[in-house]
């Protein structure tokens, strides 16, 4: 029927009204933290790039570890710059690393949250790249051993789920062949199934001090004009054992997200990446946004596209005001 039987603007008349028919929720269940973790004491440094969020020691990290659990959010996911860097990016899987002590220090003293680690190269390379460069090329297979050596360091350390990020063919199949034979069966790997080779992680490479010095990475991230590759990619990361599929960035790739999620069924995951965040709290301190509501409504795209859960530097900020409102909404 037509109108003016038929007049949708009935239900969006008042604000419970719109709250009985609302399609698509957010809470801090679905969100993820991430922290960057730096060698030192007291450490509390602003990242200049991504306002509000901090390269932190490992005391100071313990500390605003508690404040995120207070928050009502329950995951964190870790990044890490060593104290040294090398060819191989060997301190990755020191026992004794900064990644490691972080996850020991997390699981002792904020046992109630979920500790998710990434596991990747490029912070710890001193060429930045996500693995072992034969001249100008990174060699697949050769990385594939030192994945597998810092898998296992993590899972020792305590980590309750591995996230590999640098897009390198079999490393979830290598991952978690290691993991079942070393008895760490029960250990979720979310995979970087879809991460594109993406201008938006400029201020992320501020953070963590992972810029290649030379070349980029387009040899190994995806090209930003495939869509269907993204289904091999994550089809490839299902058959060789990952629990999670993760779409990286997020805002872009709103399509992708949804194509995972309708094609696999899977759990699947965004990262609402470091220029995204960066964008909006340029443009809010500049007074051309209200920061607020973008970020919530960001949120929401991400949601409504399929994503269950998703990784944001917004996480806390959405947390707090979710207490004052758990039905927060666009």
């Amino acid at each position: 029927m037509s109108f003016p039987t038929n007049r949708l603007r009935r239900l969006r008349a008042t604000p419970q009204l719109r709250k009985m028919v609302t399609e698509t929720t957010v809470s801090p269940n679905n969100l993820i933290m991430p922290l960057f973790v730096v060698p030192g004491s007291n450490v509390r440094n602003e990242i200049s790039s991504m306002p509000g969020q901090y390269q932190l020691s490992i005391d100071t990290m313990l500390e605003e570890a508690k404040k995120i659990e207070q928050t009502g959010l329950s995951s964190v996911l870790l990044f890490a710059i060593p104290e040294s860097k090398d060819e191989a990016g060997s301190s990755a899987w020191n026992d004794n690393g900064i990644i490691q002590q972080s996850i020991r220090s997390l699981k002792e003293q904020v046992p109630g949250l979920t500790v998710i680690t990434d596991l990747c190269f490029c912070e710890y390379t001193s060429h930045g790249h996500c693995g072992i460069l034969d001249g100008d090329h990174l060699n697949n297979d050769a990385t594939l051993e030192n994945i597998v050596k810092q898998t296992l360091s993590h899972a020792r350390s305590g980590a309750d789920m591995i996230a590999p990020s640098g897009m390198i063919d079999g490393a979830v199949g290598a991952m978690r062949s290691a993991l079942d034979s070393e008895k760490f069966s029960e250990l979720p790997i979310m995979g970087y199934s879809a991460k594109y080779a993406s201008a938006f992680y400029g201020p992320f490479r501020d953070a963590v001090d992972c810029a290649p010095g030379k070349g980029d990475r387009k040899s190994y991230q995806m090209d930003p004009a495939n869509r269907a590759e993204a289904l091999r990619e994550a089809a490839l990361d299902i058959e060789e054992g990952a629990d999670i599929i993760m779409v990286k960035p997020a805002l872009s790739y709103l399509d992708i997200i949804s194509d995972l999620k309708h094609e696999f069924g899977l759990p699947t995951a965004a990262y609402n990446v470091s220029g995204e965040y960066a964008m909006v709290k340029a443009a809010a301190e500049k007074g051309w946004l209200d920061g607020e509501r973008i970020m919530i409504e960001k949120l929401y795209s991400m949601k409504r596209a399929g994503a269950d859960i998703i990784i944001t530097y917004f996480a806390k900020e959405f947390a707090e005001l979710y207490q004052k409102n758990p039905g927060i909404a666009p």
